[in-house]
């Protein structure tokens, strides 16, 4: 067993500073470890008395009669390295050091975080900052929070892992309170040592657990927590997480817009949806959809039935359902008659869903024909039961009637109660139903089972066979001229164009282009020309001069800079404008692809791909990417207009990749907007585009 199998199921534990009262934070580990059973030995440790709890007290980690296989330090930020150099040489596994005043504090924390990993040797450190962990399938605590103070707690397949420390109290609090079980519940915070992806990596193994939750501030080693997510969505162990800091305005390019579409929180989305992990929207996400995928059931289809005796109620839920895609189909002819039998009179409303059998008096043979039969129904791919009040004046007998169909099919039952009655709802999910008190969490839930079927790994054939760099680079800023021929090179086509420094050669430029032309300043410093008057379209060689003319005095006047250098390009007409943008992120190189233009930032049609650690994207991530766009339907020939060059456009976001992999750390910026994507067959032309690279 590796040392962090045994952080979670130790068979000894030292507390090390323990205190004899409970009501203090020094107190409540010794006291909750015996509180909830903990079987192993315990060794408090207190040079100022000789027991606790009825057991021997040592005076220091040397006089321990063998090593522990976790130290629990509750000593300062001063001492705490002290003891766990002490705890490292006496070779106990793994120690886990609550205090606070580490990196989280400053730099001087930092120094001090830095010290502490240093005393920890090899052994492993959870920690510091931390509120410890709970093993709730062993019934091992870990840890100080109040939370433990409950008298009992739910076993049961989700595990948590949050790096933040006050969040293990709530999580545990809030799960006993809905019926949620738990296996694992671990606090990372500072993760001077373990972090996220370790427990990840461990709780894939581990049999009690079935699904990982995670609460998540950053992630610090994003190859490693890839590899372990991508481990678990092997082993059909699906991970959910929230993310904070979504209003956070992420890093922002310095002249592209490519950062500020793309930002912090798209590239976690992106990263996320890569390696499988599904992203809670909301603090109550974390616990609705982790609940439901927790029940092992397969969701196959959008097609919900919603079996209700509250008309109102049933409305919320199928709204709800609508919002995100689902479906909710009237009963076919057989399973309407079915439903018809179990019931006399016409108070039934079964021709529509949701499907209202009028419950009066809650009889339970009706229930459970009703849940068959729609179970059993090929139209329906789940099914959602609202539970009104008459329900939870019995909850007893609504979760018993329900219980029995469940072993009959493997198709998600949610139940949505809709009174507030949170004892019910807990007693159903306690019968293996995931109860919520929103009708919104119904379809957030099924969503979530949605994602865990569609989702498949990332496309193997990443784009290894890369050109090298020409020679010669310049750093900063790249003209678009500069920018235009690095593109070319590594296969992204662009649209023609000359250099020019005169109205003669302007114009001249022009015929030889085919008359019709773009006109643009040249400017390593200007790159949002169109922004001062330094673009215009349109131009033929009659109406050179007059757009020369102006564009000077344009330019000038707004940056009081007279250009020297112009470009003449081809003008591109007829296709849909992109932009395909490089974003660098702390969690690797991203891809963006979205609607382009000059109103690029106010659509924000938007898709983004990591790159492997190696190599560009392959053409199945490329395609993806376009597949991704909501403008994917106006490439596809939506209403008639020609269908763009998709292949063409799929060949160049491989190279513009490839470019990206083979520039690594010298491109700080690059970005094509627009670039054309012309009709079937035509083609793309990359009509204008910035580049930065680092000295």
């Amino acid at each position: 067993m590796n040392a962090i199998s045994r952080l979670l199921a130790p068979r000894s534990v030292a507390v090390v500073g323990a205190s004899t009262d409970p009501a203090k934070t020094a107190g409540k580990p010794v006291y909750f470890l015996r509180k909830h059973g903990f079987t192993g030995e315990i060794f408090p440790i207190n040079p100022r008395v000789e027991s606790i709890d009825g057991l021997r007290c040592y005076p220091s980690i040397a006089a321990l009669p063998n090593a522990p296989d976790v130290g629990l330090v509750l000593l300062g930020a001063e001492r705490a390295s002290a003891a766990v150099s002490e705890l490292a040489e006496l070779g106990t596994k793994a120690a886990i050091v609550l205090a606070s005043g580490y990196a989280e504090v400053g730099e001087d924390g930092a120094r001090r975080q830095v010290e502490l990993l240093k005393a920890a040797g090899s052994m492993r450190l959870l920690g510091p900052n931390t509120i410890g962990l709970v093993n709730v399938t062993d019934r091992i605590p870990l840890s100080a929070s109040g939370a433990l103070d409950m008298d009992d707690f739910a076993s049961g397949p989700i595990a948590f892992i949050s790096q933040s420390g006050g969040i293990l109290g709530s999580v545990l609090s809030r799960s006993a309170g809905r019926g949620i079980g738990l296996s694992k519940l671990i606090s990372t915070s500072n993760e001077a040592d373990l972090e996220l992806a370790d427990f990840v990596d461990v709780l894939v193994d581990d049999p009690a657990t079935t699904v990982i939750a995670l609460y998540i501030e950053s992630i610090r080693d994003a190859a490693r927590f890839r590899k372990a997510a991508l481990k678990a969505a092997a082993a059909g162990k699906p991970i959910v997480a929230y993310k904070i800091g979504r209003s956070e305005a992420g890093a922002q390019a310095a002249v592209s817009h490519t950062g500020a579409l793309a930002g912090s929180d798209k590239t976690y989305d992106a990263f996320f949806r890569q390696v499988g992990v599904i992203r809670a929207q909301t603090f109550s996400d974390l616990f609705d959809i982790p609940l439901t995928l927790s029940k092992g059931r397969t969701l196959r289809g959008n097609r919900v039935a919603i079996l209700t005796s509250t008309g109102g109620a049933g409305t919320l839920v199928s709204d709800n359902l609508g919002l995100l895609g689902f479906e909710t189909p009237p009963p076919d002819a057989a399973t309407a008659a079915r439903l018809r039998a179990l019931q006399s009179g016409n108070q039934a409303v079964l021709d529509r869903n949701p499907i209202d059998v009028t419950l009066a008096g809650l009889q339970p043979a009706l229930l459970r024909g009703a849940i068959e039969a729609l179970l059993d129904s090929p139209t329906y791919d789940a099914l959602t039961i609202i539970v009104g009040s008459s329900g939870v004046a019995n909850p007893e007998l609504m979760a018993g009637a329900i219980k029995p169909c469940l072993p009959s099919s493997d198709k998600p039952v949610l139940a949505y109660v809709s009174p507030h009655a949170p004892q019910a709802a807990a007693l159903l999910t306690a019968h293996g139903v995931p109860a919520f008190s929103a009708p919104e969490s119904c379809a957030v839930a099924l969503d979530g089972l949605r994602r865990v079927a569609q989702w498949k790994p990332p496309a193997t054939g990443a784009q290894t066979d890369i050109k090298t760099p020409p020679a010669g680079l310049p750093s900063g800023s790249l003209d678009e001229a500069q920018a235009n021929a690095l593109f070319a090179h590594f296969g992204v086509p662009c649209a023609r164009f000359k250099v020019v420094s005169s109205e003669a050669e302007a114009e001249a430029a022009a015929r030889e282009l085919g008359g019709r032309v773009v006109l643009k300043i040249l400017s390593r410093d200007i790159t949002h020309k169109s922004d001062v008057g330094g673009v215009i379209v349109n131009v033929t060689p009659q109406t050179m001069a007059d757009s020369f003319g102006r564009m000077i005095s344009d330019v000038e006047s707004r940056t009081g800079r007279v250009p020297s250098k112009f470009l003449v390009q081809e003008m591109v007409t007829g296709g849909h404008e992109l932009i395909l943008g490089f974003h660098r992120d702390p969690l690797g190189s991203a891809i963006l692809l979205g609607a382009g233009g000059t109103a690029t930032e106010v659509f924000k049609d938007t898709a983004m791909r990591l790159l492997p650690q190696s190599g560009g994207l392959g053409t199945d991530e490329a395609f993806g990417l376009v597949r991704d766009l909501k403008s994917w339907i106006l490439l596809d020939g939506f209403r008639g207009r020609p269908k763009g060059d998709i292949d063409a456009l799929v060949a160049a976001i491989v190279a513009f990749s490839g470019m990206v992999a083979s520039l690594g750390p010298l491109l700080l910026e690059a970005e094509i907007n627009p670039i054309f994507v012309l009709p079937h067959g035509q083609g793309i032309r990359a009509a204008d585009g910035v580049v930065v690279l680092a000295s």
